[in-house]
Order: C-alpha cells, then sequence, then structure tokens
C-alpha cells in the first residue's frame, strides 16, 4: 500500500483467498451460538465499552485514514465521528430489538413477535470511508446477536484492523468480528461461502449489480449500495454565498472520492453566469497539499490508477465540447511531487448526452449544467440512472417542498449539500444506487441483520377438545 501525498510503499497487503475467507468464517460461525445468546444489554455493554475506545482513540485513526486515504485530516476526523454516531444507536439495541405482544386474540390465545439474528454476516467496503462505511454495518449486525466477517478495501487496511484490536479491548469475544484483507478473490469467496446470511456492500454500481446478484441467486440476504451522480440545484432566489460554499465544499472535500459528493451543479435560469463567475476563482484558490498539512483543504487521490482514470474523464469532457474553466491536471505540489494530486477542475455548458455527465467520475471535477426553469431542473435530476443524492438551494419555501416531493432520490438536502442521514435515520439512494430492499444503519439495518419471527400460543387449559379442521380464526 501507498501514501498518496508521498507516493511511497508504507506497508505490504497480504490478501485473503478462499482459504482465507474459510477460516474467518468459520471462526464466525463457532462464535455466533454464544454470542447471540448473550442478553442484549450486554451486548449492548460491549459497544458503550468500544464507543468510549473509539473516542480516546479519535485522532490515531483519522491519522491512519489520512496515511493511507489522503484525505485531510480534519476531514478523516469527522469521518471517524459519524462512524461513531452509528455505534452509539447500536447501544440502544435492548430497544430496538423489542417486538409486540397482543392478549386474547382469539380465546385462550395470545400473539407476540421477535426479531433474532441471522447467523454469520459480511461486509465489503469501499476505500473511500475505511473507517466510517465498516461502521455503518458491524456495529449493527454485532449489537444485533450476529457474528461478522469485514472485507475492506485493500488500498487503505489499516484502520479495520485497528477497529477489530478496539473491539477486542472492548470485550467482545473471539470470532464475532474477523478481518479478511483481499480483492476479488475474497468477494466471490464471501459470496459463494454457505454460512454467511447475510452481505451488506458499498461501492460502484456495477459491484453492486454483481453482488446482489450472486448474494441473491445463492440465497443470502443482500444489501448492495452502488454508484452516485449528485446533483446540487442552484434557484435563482437562492443566497450564492452559502451556495457557493455548499458547491466548494461539497464537490471537492476529499477529493470528490465520496458518494455523497456533489459533481454536477444545476444552474436554474438567470443565476448560471454569476454561480460560475463566483465558483472560478474559488476552484482555482484551493489549497492542496498533504492531507497532514493544517493549511491543506484538499488532498491527493488514493492510487496512481484512479488518478489517471479522473484525468481521464477531464481530458474526455473538453473533447466532448465542455467548457473547461478550471484544469487542474497540471498541478504539482512543491516538496510532494510524487504524490498523487490532481487540481480541481470545473466545466461549464455541460450537457446530459456527455459522459463526464452521466457517469460518475468520483474525483475534483464539478460540471455545470444550465436548465431554463425548476420543471427543468427537476426533469434532468430525475431522469439520470442514479439516485444517490440531491440538494436544492433555494430561499422559497414551496419550492423545496415541490422538490421533496418530486424528485426521485434517496437522500435530498434543503439547503443542505451532503445529506447524510444521522445515525437513526437510514442512508440509502434509490434506481441504480441501490440493490436489495433496506438501506443502510438505523431502523432499517436493524431489519436487515435479523428475522422477524412471530409466536402464537395457548397453553392446556383454554385448549377445547377435538381435533380442529378449519383455518383458526378469532373466537
Amino acid at each position: 500500500m501507498f501514501n498518496p501525498a508521498t507516493g511511497e510503499v508504507t506497508g505490504l497487503v497480504r490478501l485473503g483467498d478462499a482459504a482465507t475467507v474459510d477460516a474467518a468464517v468459520q471462526a464466525a460461525k463457532a462464535a455466533f451460538p454464544a454470542w447471540a445468546d448473550t442478553p442484549a444489554l450486554r451486548r449492548a455493554r460491549v459497544m458503550f465499552r468500544f464507543k468510549e475506545l473509539l473516542e480516546r482513540h479519535h485522532n490515531e485513526l483519522a491519522r491512519l485514514i489520512t496515511r493511507d486515504h489522503g484525505k485531510v485530516f480534519e476531514d478523516a476526523k469527522g469521518e471517524v465521528v459519524r462512524g461513531i454516531e452509528v455505534v452509539e444507536f447500536a447501544t440502544g439495541i435492548p430497544h430496538l430489538l423489542k417486538g409486540e405482544y397482543s392478549e386474547q386474540v382469539s380465546t385462550g390465545t395470545d400473539q407476540y413477535s421477535l426479531r433474532q439474528p441471522l447467523g454469520v454476516c459480511a461486509g465489503i467496503t469501499p476505500f473511500n470511508f475505511p473507517c466510517m462505511v465498516p461502521m455503518w454495518m458491524f456495529p449493527l449486525a454485532i449489537a444485533a446477536g450476529n457474528s461478522f466477517v469485514l472485507k475492506p478495501s485493500e488500498r487503505d487496511p489499516s484502520p479495520s484492523l485497528r477497529l477489530a484490536e478496539l473491539l477486542q479491548e472492548a470485550g467482545l469475544p473471539d470470532g464475532v468480528f474477523n478481518v479478511v484483507q483481499g480483492d476479488k478473490a475474497a468477494v466471490d469467496a464471501i459470496l459463494a461461502h454457505p454460512d454467511v446470511a447475510a452481505v451488506s456492500f458499498v461501492g460502484s454500481t456495477p459491484i453492486a449489480e454483481y453482488i446482489h446478484s450472486e448474494g441473491g441467486r445463492r440465497g443470502k440476504r443482500v444489501q448492495a449500495l452502488g454508484g452516485a451522480k449528485n446533483h446540487m440545484v442552484v434557484m435563482p432566489d437562492a443566497d450564492l454565498d452559502q451556495a457557493v460554499d455548499a458547491l466548494i465544499g461539497s464537490a471537492y472535500g476529499s477529493a470528490g472520492e465520496r458518494c455523497k459528493a456533489i459533481s454536477v451543479a444545476v444552474a436554474v435560469g438567470r443565476i448560471g453566469d454569476e454561480l460560475v463567475a463566483r465558483l472560478a476563482p474559488r476552484v482555482r484558490a484551493l489549497r492542496i497539499g498533504d492531507g497532514m498539512d493544517p493549511a491543506s483543504e484538499m488532498g491527493p487521490l488514493v492510487t496512481a490508477a484512479h488518478r489517471a482514470k479522473v484525468a481521464g474523464y477531464v481530458d474526455l469532457g473538453v473533447e466532448e465540447g465542455a467548457q473547461l474553466l478550471v484544469d487542474g491536471r497540471g498541478l504539482r505540489v512543491p516538496g510532494r511531487e510524487q504524490g498523487l494530486f490532481l487540481g480541481g477542475c470545473l466545466f461549464d455548458h455541460v450537457e446530459p448526452s456527455m459522459r463526464i455527465y452521466r457517469e460518475g467520475i468520483f474525483g475534483p471535477v464539478l460540471s455545470v449544467v444550465r436548465v431554463p426553469d425548476f420543471a427543468a431542473a427537476v426533469d434532468l435530476v430525475n431522469a439520470h440512472e442514479y439516485g444517490n443524492g440531491v440538494a436544492v438551494f433555494t430561499a422559497d419555501g414551496n419550492t423545496a417542498r415541490e422538490f421533496v416531493r418530486g424528485i426521485r432520490v434517496g437522500m435530498v438536502g434543503v439547503n443542505v449539500p451532503i445529506p447524510v442521514p444521522m445515525a437513526f435515520y437510514s442512508f440509502g439512494g434509490w434506481k441504480r444506487s441501490l440493490f436489495g430492499d433496506t438501506h443502510a444503519y438505523g431502523a432499517e439495518g436493524v431489519r436487515f441483520y435479523t428475522r422477524y419471527k412471530a409466536v402464537m400460543q395457548r397453553w392446556p387449559g383454554s385448549i377445547a377438545k377435538g381435533a380442529e379442521f378449519t383455518m383458526p380464526v378469532a373466537r
């Protein structure tokens, strides 16, 4: 693995094969019965201790993220906080697992429901949030009584290993949480393993679709979050200072390597010229450097291959006829000449037919699309194959209301550029941004990691004599 800011090798990652995955799954399978039988309150107490340890080691985890991934240190600290919030939600698992009870649904008969763990669950997570996204998954899965196998991105493996150590220190029994470093071979082994009951995934749409189809074909429960092309609609009545600040932070933060990054600014009506005039100098002025430098606003991209891919999209946008107002391809950072940096790029007059509009770039590239009115903006967003996140900036409450009601996207921000739900809600997109029936974490996560069981009971003193040959009904 590499430090993206320097280009230097920082370590070697041993990639697991099918045998490695099987060893992890067998450990998880062996640990599951006792852990599932552990009272929910005791499982919650492990999460409380884990949360305390995460807070104590907050900066350490953030440094690991910055070293492996490249994002700036303050952004990495924010990632850890959002992960901790899910752990905090998981500490309420005794309440979240409560069922329902109805007495006397029929004479002498009562009805109640349970939520029970699935068994061995697996998580396959991306490079862009090596700490937060795993914590969208395993805290709820483990608190609900499952055991877990995590396959993180091999590009930034260090945070996942440190999380495993902290879980062990929190008192989690051996085998309940396991980490397997690996590539596609490990992913396929997880999908094929008969003892894995459920798989959670976050990554690109082609891989999400593959995991959903392969896991579903083998009878697994699958939750697969895919790619994004997030729009921010800027209405003519928007606070333009606020809108420009929002676009700079959401498009170029973490070098655009976020599934909730804004990559398309939709300028409605007369606002287009002024919006672009304000954006361009701000993009040129971005402070780009080593993520551990407090002055840096944006760090490098994660790998040389990814940098080349993003730069290739900039080349393509020029070929397609979009107007490149700010070109970051020639950026060199003094003292970090071997780093994987790409400056902020800004396109104007992007058309919906262009590939730079249709496809996810996942880098520091913002495209401005101009539309005549609100209806055209809504139609533009709704026509895109992705439906992960969207935002509208406006001063008009009715415009905001109509936007929220009519937009076909899973997460919507009103004057909020990156509407990532809090841990007690749930995260997920629509259309080709989500494969599966449930979103991540929150109440949706509890449902995903548990099975519903309905129970009817009565006791000998209330049972009528003789066989019953008809469908049971309330009596």
